[in-house]
């Protein structure tokens, strides 16, 4: 059974930086790519990034409208994916949720596997 469990969401002053962290477990296919994403109040969700490590090779994609600001990376060995936040903006404040897919297209739309989310504020 795959889980997925965000942390390291929070409160920061615009201008700052968060790192979050998804552990995960019951992922044994290393072809199994991992994503992120938010949703703000009254918002649609929104991808951010999608990656996805192998022996020899990582792929990784953001989204945008983060390029430059947030960088997403995984630690193998631990099953844990990050997301890097530097210079956040108040438009920046939402839930971020992870996501975990076999399909690397699914991994910016219709994940099969969901964290439940971590908060972050971001106060001008």
């Amino acid at each position: 059974q795959v889980q997925l469990v965000e942390s390291g969401g929070g409160s920061v002053q615009a201008g700052g930086s968060l790192r979050l962290s998804c552990a995960a477990s019951g992922i044994t296919d290393s072809a199994y790519c991992m994503g992120w994403f938010r949703q703000a109040p009254g918002k649609e969700r929104e991808w951010l990034a999608r990656i996805r490590t192998g022996s020899q090779s990582t792929f990784t994609t953001v989204a945008d409208s983060v390029k430059g600001r947030f960088i997403a990376s995984k630690d193998n060995a631990k099953n844990t994916l990050y997301l890097q936040m530097n210079n956040l903006e108040p438009e920046d404040t939402a839930i971020y949720y992870c996501a975990a897919d076999s399909r690397w297209g699914s991994c910016i739309s219709d994940a099969k596997y969901w964290g439940h989310g971590t908060q972050v504020n971001v106060s001008s």
